[in-house]
């Protein structure tokens, strides 16, 4: 079940508003499978909503963030980039008609790209979010003992995002994502500073990094793919046991 937490400028901004934004979230809780069972509002200067969600889990069939092994790679569900696209709205450096066709992949829910990834052996998951895809594969890497390596070129980006911090747009974020990863991270490549803040980019619903067997990845993006997740990509791998460097080629 879920519970609804509103903060909203009722003074600023007309009820309509809010109930479009719940009922936004109502149909993604009913998309999920769950129920709303309440919540609580505020009044705030700027609006934020969010769900607190309980739920039961079987022990047996958790994954952790922690059990990648040497011969896994890494699959992305999602691009990356999310983080500046919005504060780029927000500056008035991109309309909401430019970031429309984003909005969708962003809004899109994981649990279908996780279901089809259980038809294969997941070693670890865990979803990109406030740390960037590097923080998070740092989380992968250090509790799995392991070093990896990231490809990249490979990496799915969002539109406008490195034009954005091109143009001098940023995340508070960024800066702390890349001091709390310095010390084991490796940038072979030859990045411009736009392409390295991509790493650091804080992620709002950002989709899966899954490790899984080298010799299942390639079926299991192609599924993904044909069912309607075109951005799965494999962006890397696990290169050995280790203390959780990454290598980004």
């Amino acid at each position: 079940m879920a519970l609804n937490l509103v903060m909203f400028p009722e003074k600023k901004l007309v009820p309509a508003i809010l109930r479009e934004i719940l009922n936004g979230g109502a149909d993604k809780v009913a998309e999920a499978g769950a129920s709303i069972s309440g919540g609580h509002s505020v009044d705030d200067l700027e609006p934020k909503y969010g769900l607190a969600v309980t739920g039961m889990v079987d022990p047996s069939r958790i994954i952790k963030n922690s059990g990648a092994m040497p011969g896994d790679v890494f699959v992305l569900t999602k691009p990356v980039g999310s983080g500046v696209i919005f504060n780029a709205h927000r500056s008035g450096k991109l309309t909401f008609m430019d970031i429309a066709h984003i909005l969708k992949t962003v809004a899109s829910l994981n649990g279908p790209a996780m279901t089809q990834a259980l038809e294969y052996n997941v070693h670890a998951c865990t979803d990109i979010t406030g740390f960037g895809i590097i923080g998070h594969l740092y989380e992968v890497s250090a509790g799995s003992n392991v070093n990896v390596q990231i490809d990249y070129k490979a990496l799915p980006v969002y539109d406008y995002a490195l034009d954005m911090y091109r143009r001098g747009e940023t995340t508070q974020a960024n800066l702390q994502n890349r001091l709390m990863t310095q010390d084991n991270l490796n940038i072979l490549a030859t990045l411009d500073s736009a392409e390295e803040n991509i790493l650091f980019d804080p992620q709002t619903s950002g989709g899966l990094l899954i490790a899984m067997p080298e010799s299942e990845a390639e079926a299991a993006v192609y599924d993904m793919k044909v069912r309607d997740n075109q951005h799965a990509s494999i962006i890397g791998r696990v290169t050995g046991p280790g203390d959780g460097t990454i290598e980004v080629v």
